[in-house]
């Protein structure tokens, strides 16, 4: 007869601690309540948190069985007292067990089977301890109470990314959007996010349907499997940038304050913080009615709308910049500018290009003012509106760099960094209207105590004298919060309650705002119809707030076509008293004017196969770009319409599509947000 296999001290602990929950009797436990909207579940004192090692498992599970023989010498003790523990005979001691075990070897085979049956409980105890992605459906509607809950609806499938042992576990839905939820509003879904469709499923068999207790049919897809896969990548692409920023500033290719663009990062993760989003009408929570679009009866046009936040800010200069190593080519400088509390960015993110002299590489300059041709990417003055009753709310600035490495080709961005500028003190009153130099910090907005140059802190004396010098060589941004007249205050007033951007084309966005005010409040037939509206301006203008170069073709040709006017004065000094001339002086006919404008020049530019794809801080695509450009808006002016350029035989546009005139206003019309 073989040797028996030695059982390990954690399956004896098992082991012992079954035979001694065969002796307790079952004490019946009421079902848990139910969590309401914002409840969250008491932590579980009596319950293991889920771990990985044998020696923690092995520990616990001898304080399980310590705590249990406690429990059973308390019920003996009860049980002796009222005459009831006669012919009960107590189990045996581990020590005690162990010899009979020695002695008794014709078991031995049953003994092995047991082992492995405990052996394979183990295992799938390990498997249920272990976070595994899984498809769950809501069953109820969850409100998110703090901040990092996920609101959903009943029905949504969401992702399980991690179990945590209170019974709040971190998902993910369709959107992306992550956070936690509560366990009791999930129902495990039957076919899990890591099986892959076989090869006899076609392609309708990867949607299926399941049903929810309440029999309600949940549509299931794959795209979860992607989801995944982007979370996934977007991962390993922070691993791989953080890996590049370490092998460049090893290389001494960067300084040791520059770490990758966080506001870059959320340029490319979709449309939440571009301006094309933010023109956009919002709705009220309701969703009935436009909450920044209001009509104005008694004057026939929009109703100004004043916000918390409405000024103008210009950007002067960047000083003592940190210069990157000559491993690296420089393809652009530039300034992003957004809202921010602190945690969240509360607005659209805006650009601004720098200029750089080799002469003083350490130094940043931009445009005070843009006019005539000068690219509106380059224009220093920028409008910025918010209606957060944020306390903290402020302007985060980050300079960055979009570099290029000579040694491999890779392209990406730094950030060189970020300063930030509260608008309202402690007591709630708005910041003065001057100059700021704010000093430069390194890393991140969410990075405390970096340093852009850690030397010259390392240099710095007690002295005074040594201080201001050293105050002088750090990083430093100026800016400049200019005060606003009665005017200004009426112009800024037309535009949506959260925007940032450029002042060379504000007057280009009101025409735009008193557009989609005449068709979605004037002129619809009903309030209550949801229909596409057939109108090309509102289909095709937000894609010119990412394309600066077609916002730059308008402005121009506007500009031309403003010349021409009879009524038009000639001499202008004021700069915001020209826009609201315009708008006040003859706003139909200027409005008409205004579409003529656009669908001559823009809106077939934007159709046209001869323009390439716009690329950020790509020299060649920007140069052939706007060659294509300018050769169209000459042509027009010489044929005086680009009826010439549509019909000539010459000309290839891409085919047609219907969103190129369809306006859907309900898709895109942004859902209201609780204000900070």
């Amino acid at each position: 007869m073989s040797a028996r296999r030695g059982r390990s001290p954690l399956q004896r602990a098992q082991r012992r601690g079954r035979e001694l929950r065969q002796q307790v009797p079952p004490v019946p436990r009421t079902p848990a309540p139910k969590l309401q909207r914002g409840e969250r579940r008491p932590l579980p004192t009596d319950e293991p948190a889920p771990v990985g090692n044998y020696n923690q498992r092995k520990e616990e599970e001898e304080k399980q069985l310590f705590k249990l023989s406690q429990q059973l010498q308390k019920l003996a003790a009860v049980l002796s007292q009222d005459n009831v523990t006669k012919g009960y005979t107590f189990p045996q001691t581990e020590q005690e067990n162990e010899e009979e075990e020695d002695e008794d070897e014709e078991s031995s085979v049953e003994e092995d089977a047991e082992e492995e049956e405990d052996e394979e409980e183990d295992d799938d105890d390990e498997l249920e301890d272990q976070p595994t992605i899984k498809e769950c459906i809501t069953v109820g509607d969850f409100v998110a109470q703090q901040e990092g809950d996920l609101t959903f609806k009943k029905g949504e499938v969401l992702l399980i990314l991690d179990k945590k042992p209170d019974g709040w576990w971190i998902a993910t839905n369709s959107k992306g959007e992550r956070g936690l939820v509560p366990k009791t509003y999930l129902m495990a879904c039957n076919k899990g996010v890591g099986q892959e469709p076989s090869e006899e499923e076609s392609e309708e068999d990867i949607e299926v349907v399941d049903e929810t207790a309440d029999k309600t049919e949940i549509k299931r897809s794959w795209w979860l499997m992607k989801i995944a896969a982007n979370l996934e990548k977007k991962t390993t692409l922070c691993f791989e940038q953080n890996n590049t920023i370490d092998v460049l500033a090893t290389m001494g290719a960067v300084p040791a304050g520059f770490r990758p663009s966080t506001l870059s990062q959320l340029l490319e993760e979709g449309n939440q913080f571009q301006a094309s989003y933010f023109i956009q009408p919002e709705l009220t929570p309701s969703q009935l009615a436009f909450k920044d679009l209001i009509w104005n009866p008694e004057k026939d046009t929009i109703q100004p709308r004043p916000t918390r936040v409405s000024l103008i800010l210009t950007l002067w200069s960047c000083k003592m910049i940190p210069l990157p190593g000559v491993s690296i080519q420089v393809l652009s400088r530039h300034v992003r500018l957004c809202l921010f509390d602190g945690n969240r960015v509360l607005s659209n993110i805006h650009t601004v290009r720098a200029a750089w002299q080799p002469k003083n590489p350490k130094t940043w300059t931009f445009s005070p003012r843009v006019t005539g041709i000068l690219p509106s990417l380059l224009d220093g003055d920028c409008f910025i509106r918010s209606n957060s009753s944020s306390p903290d709310i402020g302007i985060l600035f980050e300079l960055g760099i979009t570099y290029i490495r000579n040694s491999t080709g890779a392209r990406g961005e730094l950030s060189c960094g970020w300063a930030f500028l509260k608008l309202f003190d402690s007591s709630g009153i708005p910041v003065s209207s001057k100059t700021y130099e704010l000093l430069l910090n390194g890393g991140t907005a969410y990075e405390r105590g970096v340093e852009m140059d850690p030397s010259i802190s390392r240099r710095a004396s007690s002295s005074v004298f040594h201080q201001m010098i050293t105050l002088k060589k750090q990083p430093q941004l100026l800016v400049k919060l200019r005060s606003l007249s009665t005017r200004s205050k009426g112009i800024l007033n037309l535009l949506p309650e959260t925007l940032i951007g450029s002042m060379c084309y504000i007057h280009l966005l009101i025409f735009y705002r008193q557009i989609l005010s005449d068709v979605l409040l004037k002129d619809r037939i009903s309030m209550q119809s949801a229909d596409l509206i057939s109108n090309p301006i509102l289909a095709t203008f937000p894609k010119l707030m990412e394309q600066p170069d077609l916002m730059d073709a308008l402005r121009s040709a506007w500009a031309e076509k403003e010349s021409t006017l009879k009524r038009s004065e000639k001499v202008i000094t004021d700069f915001l008293c020209e826009i609201l001339n315009l708008i006040q002086r003859d706003r139909e006919f200027l409005k008409s004017v205004f579409f003529l404008v656009y669908h001559d020049c823009v809106f077939p530019l934007l159709q046209s196969t001869f323009l390439p794809e716009h690329k950020w801080a790509d020299e060649e695509s920007e140069a052939s770009r706007w060659k294509v450009i300018a050769d169209f808006l000459k042509r027009n002016q010489e044929k005086d319409s680009a009826l010439y350029s549509l019909l000539s035989s010459e000309s290839v546009h891409k085919a047609f599509d219907i969103s190129e005139i369809a306006y859907d206003f309900l898709g895109q019309a942004r859902k209201s947000s609780a204000s900070v």
